[in-house]
């Protein structure tokens, strides 16, 4: 048996279902399920929550809240992406150098939502600084589409593109081997020429600092959309996030609760705000981002915790007072200061609180 609940203070984004009544699916047992996805796919304006959408400087605007890939296994990837938009997600982040664009592309069909209410994003890996169009055409085939709605640099290092690996190509010592000769500028002209040619509708950059935006900036047709960045309350980047907003680009928050065992959702002041609202210790970090208008990446592959990410964030967003956004402002410097993605880059990436590179 399937039946539907209504859910209150919700109205359809479609003005041909102004007056409609918002519904979601519940106590579906087993032998339902495929009557449920069926409607699911039929009705999706009544199912889905709907995260809210922070505009770009093209005038395009991104869901807040996306489903992130990285370390994703291939079946479990696929399951995670189907999942997430049947559940409302609009917004899928990957990349080249994750491996699991295919599985990505996957789990998109299966889900039976149409491409063009996804916003996918996708990301030029190191080796191919030189060869931006070619890494974004592997891309396209290997998630089956022809356009992305996002392509960032993934990171500010070129990679020799003839080393000993396709992916982290390394010196005799050891270390990564980076093609110094290479200019992030010339990187930024192919970029530019990607959005020309239509295969893609923004650009942006990754792990970008202030140092390094100044590489590519002054020569710069196109100002980057996003800077996608570890952003949470122990990493909240405060002096970056300024220099965003002054030049009009949108921070992005990957990593957003942390890694594997991260203290983050144990914290104290995370989790007193939580008892306050009656929420869970993730929807007010979740929440905290969105509210700020930084697009919150949470990566998951547990169904149950891809759908909590989203509502989660919404709510959290929804409850969070003032007081409240300044406390989990303030963490890092009480003495929590801490970053949980350091590659061991040979190149100084100039921001704070990195290892010294050696």
């Amino acid at each position: 048996m399937v039946r539907l609940r209504s859910v209150s203070g919700k109205t359809s984004p479609d003005p041909a279902y102004k007056d409609a009544i918002i519904c979601d699916v519940i106590d579906v047992n087993p032998a339902s399920s495929v009557l449920t996805n069926h409607l699911r796919r039929l009705f999706p304006v009544f199912t889905m929550s709907s995260a809210p959408k922070i505009k770009l400087n093209n005038g395009m605007e991104i869901p807040a809240v996306g489903l992130g890939t990285w370390q994703s296994k291939s079946e479990e990837v696929i399951t995670a992406v189907s999942h997430a938009l049947k559940e409302g997600y609009r917004h899928i982040d990957c990349a080249w150098g994750y491996g699991n664009e295919k599985d990505v592309g996957e789990g998109i069909r299966q889900s039976g939502v149409p491409r063009s209410d996804i916003w996918i994003t996708s990301k030029l890996w190191g080796t191919y600084h030189s060869r931006v169009e070619e890494c974004l055409d592997q891309t396209l085939a290997n998630l089956g589409t022809d356009y992305l709605d996002l392509y960032l640099v993934h990171w500010p290092v070129p990679l020799n593109p003839n080393g000993n690996h396709p992916i982290f190509p390394t010196l005799p010592n050891g270390k990564r081997d980076v093609d110094h000769s290479w200019k992030l500028s010339d990187t930024w002209k192919q970029m530019e020429e990607m959005v020309e040619k239509g295969k893609v509708k923004a650009i942006g950059i990754s792990n970008f600092s202030v140092k390094k935006m100044e590489e590519i900036l002054p020569t710069a047709k196109i100002i980057p959309a996003t800077n996608q960045l570890e952003i949470h309350p122990y990493n909240p980047q405060h002096e970056l996030l300024a220099y965003l907003r002054e030049k009009g680009i949108v921070p992005q928050a990957y990593s957003p609760l942390g890694s594997t065992g991260s203290p983050l959702l144990k914290d104290e002041v995370i989790n007193e705000i939580a008892q306050k609202h009656s929420i869970q210790p993730a929807d007010v970090i979740l929440g905290w981002l969105v509210a700020k208008d930084i697009v919150a990446l949470p990566k998951s592959v547990t169904p149950a915790r891809i759908t909590s990410n989203l509502n989660g964030a919404i709510a959290g967003a929804s409850k969070l007072d003032k007081d409240d956004i300044a406390k989990i402002d303030g963490l890092a410097a009480s003495g929590k200061q801490k970053r949980f993605i350091m590659p061991p880059w040979p190149v100084d990436l100039g921001f704070d609180n990195w290892p010294p590179f050696v």
